[in-house]
C-alpha cells in the first residue's frame, strides 16, 4: 500500500499553504519543502514550483504546489493578493525597502491622517506602476537588481496594475499600516515610494505580509519547520537546515 501511494504521489501532487519566514527566499522555501516531500515518498525527483515570489524581508502565504498540481500555478498567480504593510515617510531608499540605507529625507510633518486617506483613496483602481530597479524583473536578459546592485542606472517600462482595496490600519507618524488588496504583478515597494511622492515626502517601506492569495489564507498555512513537523521527517533524520 506504501508503494503505491510512493508511485502515484507524483501525478496527483498537492498544493501546500506556507508563512514564509523573515530572511528566507521563495526559492529556500521551494527546496526545503522539495526535500521534505522526497524524503517522504521516497523520490529521487519531483517537480516542485511556488505561485508568486515573496521579497526576503516579507513574510507571509506562499502557495507551493507539487507533481499535477504545478499546473494550476500560473492560476494561483493571476489571483488577486492581499497584504498587510507599513510603511515608514520621511525617508527613501535605493531598494524602497530596507534591503538599502536611506539615501535622502524629507518633511513629514505636515501628513495629517486626512491627507493620507485622500491619497489612498486617488489610488483605488488601475495604476501605471513602474517597478523598483531592485527587483527581478527582466531587463536585456537579466535581473533588473543585477545592475542596481551595480550602481548602473536603468530605465524600466511601467506595468499596469490595479489596487481593488486600500485600507488604513493605522498612522502613526511617520509610521502607515496599511491593508492592500492588489491584482497580479504589484510591487508594493513601488507603491511604498508612490504613496510618498504622493504626500509631498519620501517613504520606503519597513514591514510587508502577505495575507492571502486568491481564496488561499495565511491563516491555514504552515511554517517550513511545522510543514517538517507534521509530515514527520524528523523520524527519518531530516532536518529543516539541511
Amino acid at each position: 500500500m506504501e508503494e503505491n501511494k510512493t508511485n502515484t504521489y507524483p501525478e496527483t501532487g498537492e498544493v501546500i499553504l506556507i508563512d514564509k519566514d523573515l530572511y528566507w527566499t521563495s526559492f529556500d522555501v521551494v527546496r526545503k519543502v522539495k526535500n521534505v516531500l522526497c524524503n517522504k515518498h521516497g523520490l529521487k525527483k519531483l517537480k516542485v514550483g511556488h505561485a508568486g515570489t515573496l521579497d526576503p524581508l516579507a513574510t507571509g502565504l506562499v502557495i507551493i504546489c507539487s507533481g499535477r498540481q504545478t499546473k494550476n500555478i500560473q492560476s494561483f498567480q493571476d489571483s488577486e493578493k492581499e497584504y498587510i504593510t507599513t510603511i515608514r515617510l520621511g525617508g527613501t531608499t535605493p531598494s524602497f525597502d530596507l534591503e538599502t540605507g536611506i539615501d535622502k529625507t524629507f518633511p513629514f510633518e505636515h501628513i495629517t491622517n486626512d491627507a493620507v486617506l485622500s491619497v489612498l483613496e486617488s489610488f483605488e483602481g488601475p495604476q501605471d506602476q513602474v517597478p523598483p530597479v531592485f527587483s527581478a524583473k527582466n531587463l536585456n536578459g537579466k535581473r533588473a537588481y543585477e545592475y542596481a546592485r551595480k550602481g548602473k542606472e536603468i530605465s524600466l517600462k511601467p506595468n499596469r496594475v490595479e489596487f481593488y482595496k486600500l485600507e488604513l490600519i493605522r498612522f502613526e507618524p511617520p509610521f502607515l499600516t496599511i491593508r492592500m488588496v492588489c491584482s497580479k504583478g504589484t510591487y508594493v515597494r513601488a507603491f511604498a515610494r508612490d504613496i510618498g511622492t504622493a504626500l509631498d515626502s519620501g517613504a520606503h517601506l519597513t514591514e510587508l505580509r502577505r495575507t492571502r492569495i486568491g481564496l488561499f489564507n495565511v491563516e491555514n498555512a504552515l511554517t517550513v519547520s511545522q510543514f517538517t513537523m507534521k509530515t514527520g521527517m524528523q523520524k527519518t533524520g531530516y532536518s529543516s537546515q539541511d
